[in-house]
């Protein structure tokens, strides 16, 4: 039993080790110039405004673009199994899926249609 975890073992001490060596490695000859642009935090090309001590208001386009990702990051982990085994798998299957896509299409028509993608 103990067998057939050790390649595992072995895998994650290398990995282990991989990280450690870069990480001490990039300490050691990275540069070490201050630059205050590097500290600020970035905003997407906009330029980072002083906020309050709790945090600033956040426009909801932002909010927006993180759920469409949601949407279509799940879309795929869905449609990517589905097309590995489509020979396996009927004509339920292909009806499914079209209806799941058309139901994802629709969404994206919508906040389209809303102007969600559209930054000003």
């Amino acid at each position: 039993m103990n067998d057939v975890y050790t390649p595992i073992v072995v895998l994650l001490a290398i990995a282990a080790a991989f990280v450690a060596v870069s990480v001490v490695t990039s300490v050691l000859v990275g540069p070490r110039r201050y630059n205050r642009a590097k500290y600020e935090s970035y905003e997407c090309g906009i330029q980072p405004t002083p906020h309050a001590v709790g945090g600033g208001r956040v426009p909801m386009k932002y909010y927006i673009t993180a759920m469409l990702f949601i949407v279509f990051d799940i879309e795929i982990v869905f449609l990517y199994p589905w097309a590995v085994s489509f020979d396996q798998l009927g004509t339920f299957a292909l009806v499914e899926m079209v209806l799941f896509v058309l139901t994802v299409f629709i969404a994206y028509v919508y906040v389209l249609r809303r102007g969600g993608l559209e930054w000003d």
